[in-house]
């Protein structure tokens, strides 16, 4: 698992991720199984997230694993649901020791089985010692606005007066309070639902989401490490200015610049595909002009390499640019991830929308959501291209050339 979970220095990690463990049923329907395997399967998935969670250092970790609306469901089903909770609790128990992890149960208590109430009570009792180090909230006959609902009745009960209510009053009676992270950093909800069903409304007003295809018991480590990444590329600024340095290249000049190249072939001989290069990189990256110089010739040693077949030798060449461009910009991207994407972007010639839109949010700094405009205006650009020179006619350089300018646009208004 820790092979999996490798993550390239620079990460930013959230201090606080929460999930919405969705899709079991419909994972245990797709092969033949009833509702409750899927559930199971489930827990398998999150106990492993867990671990990849705290191995990473990330402090708390929460999960919706019943909402207040799921006591709707067949009995046979609740009853499944809740021998798996209990299973949970014996098997976890130990591991919150070892690892030093609070557990903290979130949402209602009082309808949960009896026996639940109690192992409940007493785990959150024995383990609260660890809250500085782990926080593992089991959101379990949790709503969000039933949450709310019963933060307002504490404050009536313990008739605050209204002009002291405020913020840190209201979040005094809230499930998190107390919490070093009572707020989510990164909220993942998977099986391609893309809604938060009401989960921490309070909680998570400044939490980045992330929305993913694959039901839970599907979930990965591997696929965690994935949507960390993502989050890592992300500028948040709480309402405030961006402390991210800014491109300020011109998207048309850029346009003009690699058309320019491109049209040279692919590696032409003499100082005038150098040139453009440089002139290109200087304008898009910023750079000084004895730099643009080293980096112009690290990318034609690499196309030279890779011209001739030799992707292995192309792709050493590509680290050595992106750690000249990561080291002048200061940005946190891990040149050897894109150098990788770089050279199987050249394999898929230029038309592969999923590596793209991987390259750009790993080079800028964003999330694969915002790369995907920018991908697809890029894809288009390099259709173009290559029709153009497999002689399909002039006209398609001109098309090459208005895609790049929007693609550029389309960057900019990212990274700008």
């Amino acid at each position: 698992m820790a092979d999996e979970i490798n993550l390239p220095s620079g990460t930013v990690f959230p201090n606080h991720i929460a999930m919405i463990l969705d899709g079991n049923r419909r994972w245990a329907r797709a092969r033949g199984l009833e509702p409750w395997k899927g559930h199971f399967y489930g827990y398998k998935a999150v106990n492993a997230l867990a671990h990849a969670t705290r191995k990473l250092g990330i402090h708390t970790f929460t999960v919706w694993a019943f909402s207040t609306e799921n006591w709707e469901r067949p009995k046979n089903e609740i009853d499944e649901i809740m021998n798996i909770f209990r299973r949970a609790l014996k098997e976890t128990e130990k591991e919150f020791h070892k690892e030093h992890v609070a557990m903290v149960h979130l949402g209602r208590k009082d309808r949960l089985p009896v026996d639940i109430q109690e192992e409940v009570a007493r785990i959150e009792a024995e383990t609260a010692k660890y809250a500085n180090e782990h926080i593992f909230n089991m959101a379990i006959d949790y709503g969000g606005r039933d949450e709310i609902v019963r933060a307002v009745k504490k404050l009536v009960k313990d008739k605050v007066p209204v002009n002291e209510i405020d913020e840190k009053t209201f979040e005094k009676c809230l499930d998190t309070y107390g919490q070093p992270y009572p707020d989510p950093d990164l909220f993942i909800r998977t099986s391609g639902e893309q809604r938060t069903s009401g989960f921490l409304p309070w909680q998570m007003s400044y939490t980045e989401f992330y929305f993913e295809q694959e039901h839970l018991p599907d979930f990965t480590p591997g696929k965690l490490k994935t949507a960390i990444l993502d989050y890592s590329r992300r500028r948040r600024r709480f309402g405030g200015d961006d402390v991210v340095e800014h491109f300020k290249f011109n998207p048309e000049l850029l346009a003009r610049l690699e058309i320019k190249w491109w049209r040279l072939g692919k590696i032409p001989e003499g100082m005038r595909f150098m040139d453009y290069t440089m002139k290109h990189l200087k304008e898009q990256y910023g750079l000084s002009k004895e730099l643009a110089k080293d980096a112009a010739k690290l990318l034609f040693e690499s196309l030279a390499e890779e011209n001739d077949s030799k992707f292995e030798m192309a792709k050493v060449k590509t680290v050595k640019f992106y750690e000249l461009i990561r080291d002048e910009i200061k940005l946190a991207f891990e040149p050897e991830i894109v150098a990788s994407l770089e050279v199987r972007m050249r394999k898929e010639m230029g038309e592969g929308e999923d590596t793209t839109r991987e390259y750009l949010a790993e080079v800028y700094r964003i999330s694969l959501f915002q790369a995907a405009k920018a991908a697809h205006l890029k894809v288009l650009a390099n259709i173009e291209r290559n029709k153009a020179e497999k002689g399909q006619g002039e006209e398609h350089w001109a098309k090459a050339e208005d895609y790049l300018q929007k693609y550029y646009h389309a960057l900019k208004e990212r990274v700008a």
